[in-house]
């Protein structure tokens, strides 16, 4: 892993993009992702999702000190994915990372975040089979 991420002790989110070992089948590396993410042992995970395409993920994790750092960059779970984690600048909390997205949305998009959560779209394919087969339905 990466010696700066170890210098960094003050509470933050951190992003990681994982990509699944060639060859693993999707639903199987949806399955070892969901298990990553679901461990206690971990830090406090905000959001995870799984590509279309390699099969893989996406998750943000509060991270409130050098030792649940430390649980993240040391896991076990993903021992052969390939991984890059990123310490985010603004969101410096959980409450932060959803008013990171807000803002974004408000100062570059001009749209209201709360109004967002709130729109009823429709469900646009089978989101269960695209995990299992990292391919859309």
């Amino acid at each position: 892993m990466v010696d700066y991420l170890r210098r960094i002790q003050k509470p933050r989110c951190f992003l990681m993009h994982a990509l699944a070992p060639a060859g693993l089948p999707a639903a199987e590396a949806n399955r070892l992702f969901n298990e990553f993410t679901a461990d206690p042992r971990l830090p406090l995970v905000l959001f995870h999702d799984h590509y279309i395409g390699r099969a893989g993920g996406v998750a943000i994790f509060f991270i409130d000190g050098p030792a649940s750092r430390d649980v993240l960059l040391d896991q076990v779970h993903l021992r052969d994915w390939e991984l890059a984690i990123h310490p985010l600048v603004f969101s410096d909390s959980p409450s932060a990372f959803d008013e990171q997205i807000a803002f974004t949305l408000d100062r570059y998009r001009g749209l209201d975040w709360d109004t967002l959560r709130k729109e009823d779209r429709p469900s646009y394919g089978d989101h269960g089979r695209e995990a299992e087969t990292a391919e859309e339905q």
